[in-house]
């Protein structure tokens, strides 16, 4: 029985890392900081730093280095005369160890 309590943890785990991990944010700027092995992912707003690091270590099995927070304030737009207000998004700027790599077009 003890064996089938571990699998159900294991589970669990694994939910709330794919819920940290939303998906990689791939523009001109934030591909530029592949350069210096950092990659981009869009998170949620109660996401927090060590949370993120064990998640990416875990689903890309890779080691983290540093990992940094914003939060990007929605703005209002138009189109058309209709008004709409794109909404506040946490990204966060993980930086790989040496040598580390993700490949963000292959997903997980």
């Amino acid at each position: 029985m003890a064996a089938a309590k571990k699998k159900v943890e294991k589970v669990e785990i694994a939910e709330w890392m794919y819920e940290i991990i939303r998906n990689p944010i791939v523009t001109e700027k934030s591909s530029m900081g592949s350069a210096y092995g950092q990659v981009t992912f869009k998170v949620p707003m109660s996401a927090d730093k060590p949370r993120i690091k064990v998640a990416v270590e875990t689903l890309f099995k890779v080691k983290v280095k540093n990992v940094n927070t914003l939060i990007q304030k929605g703005k209002t737009k138009r189109f058309k005369g209709i008004k709409a207000f794109r909404s506040d998004m946490k990204k966060a700027i993980v930086t790989l160890e040496e040598g580390q790599t993700i490949d963000v077009g292959t997903g997980l």
